[in-house]
């Protein structure tokens, strides 16, 4: 019987054309099962992102952690250090799967991402702590920390990058956000070049997706706008991000760490799980793919891309200025859309981590 893997044609065409698939998900049964490694070997996986609304899912919505739970609570473990234990392990094992895509990519692919406690997000100290200390915990080379793309976390960027943490920013939802995350990495990296330290440090811009066609149609809708407007504006705020990626790495700000070997901060799509039934399943991917780029998608989007994905050249390339501009004079002012979605996400970056511990200390009471 043969072992050779059936590589998915729809998947590795997307990997061909410079978008690394990735999975915006990570349970223990998907690692220990085996089904993570044969997404690597069949589905061109590349890496796998994780924050706490995952791990709530994981979990709280099954029993696969009980055990683990349990052993902690009896050993006098609170509810934050179980999570946190949980999830280092999790992430270990998940860094041990793609260890191999890691080695063969020469450090480009095969991360996974940790995410900073939620609640540290407004504390730039607390937060380059937490990285370096989930960093020494985890112990491996190809884990990202994840640090979201706010006011505080601008300045941890710079400060962990030049520590040669791994980074994936988060929060990502205007180009001038992502404008100021570029440039703390750059400054990370500088610091490293003028201490003579290795710039073999890798970083991703989470840019979210599907959250800005939600509020531009919701937008659109309540003014009455034409039907053709409608999903319009997450692509085209995605390729504006996409087109000042190219203006900073591949122009002269980066020149001299190019030069050196410096790696770019590739775009990262997230939130590419379409919201909207009327839109293809496939929307946001199909539409954002261009060279050093990174899609992490939820299973079932990567499921629906694994059978139906179309790769119809750099779509995520494509100028935006004239569907901007549409949406601009139906009265759409995207600066103040990303901020709201900002101050949003903000506000509902703890919500998920407050029902994981408040979940974990019931079942703690439970066998404690």
């Amino acid at each position: 019987m043969s072992t050779t893997p059936k590589v998915n044609e729809r998947m590795a065409a997307i990997l061909a054309a410079g978008t690394s698939p990735w999975l915006d998900q990570i349970r223990r049964d998907l690692i220990a099962e085996g089904e993570l490694e044969r997404m690597v070997a069949e589905d061109s996986l590349r890496g796998v992102t994780s924050n706490p609304a995952i791990f709530e899912k994981a979990i709280l919505g099954a029993d696969l952690y009980d055990e683990t739970i349990a052993t902690l609570a009896k050993d006098g473990t609170d509810a934050r250090g179980i999570y946190q234990a949980i999830a280092i392990k999790d992430v270990q094992d998940a860094c041990d799967v793609l260890r191999p895509v890691w080695e063969e990519t020469g450090g480009v692919d095969g991360y996974v991402s940790l995410e900073v406690d939620p609640d540290m997000a407004a504390d730039t100290d607390r937060t380059v702590q937490q990285a370096k200390e989930y960093w020494a915990a985890v112990g491996k080379p190809n884990l990202m920390i994840k640090i979201p793309g706010t006011d505080e976390g601008v300045p941890a960027i710079t400060e962990v990058v030049a520590a040669g943490i791994n980074v994936n920013v988060t929060l990502l939802f205007s180009v001038e956000s992502y404008s100021n995350i570029a440039e703390a990495y750059i400054k990370g990296l500088e610091r490293r070049q003028e201490a003579g330290e290795s710039l073999d440090v890798h970083s991703v811009a989470s840019f979210f997706v599907s959250r800005v066609d939600t509020e531009v149609d919701k937008r659109l809708k309540e003014a009455g706008a034409d039907d053709a407007l409608f999903g319009l504006a997450g692509l085209a705020n995605a390729r504006a991000a996409y087109q000042r990626f190219k203006e900073v790495f591949h122009g002269e700000r980066f020149a001299a760490l190019a030069a050196a070997g410096a790696p770019v901060q590739r775009p990262l799509w997230a939130s590419t799980g379409v919201k909207d039934e009327r839109y293809p399943d496939t929307l946001y991917v199909d539409g954002l793919i261009a060279p050093e780029t990174v899609n992490t998608m939820p299973m079932a989007t990567l499921e629906a891309a694994r059978d139906h994905a179309e790769v119809k050249g750099a779509t995520a390339d494509q100028d935006p200025t004239a569907d901007l501009k549409r949406l601009a004079d139906a009265g759409i002012d995207m600066e103040e859309v990303t901020k709201k979605l900002l101050q949003d996400g903000i506000d509902a970056f703890v919500t998920p981590m407050e029902k994981l511990l408040a979940g974990i200390e019931e079942k703690r009471g439970q066998v404690a």
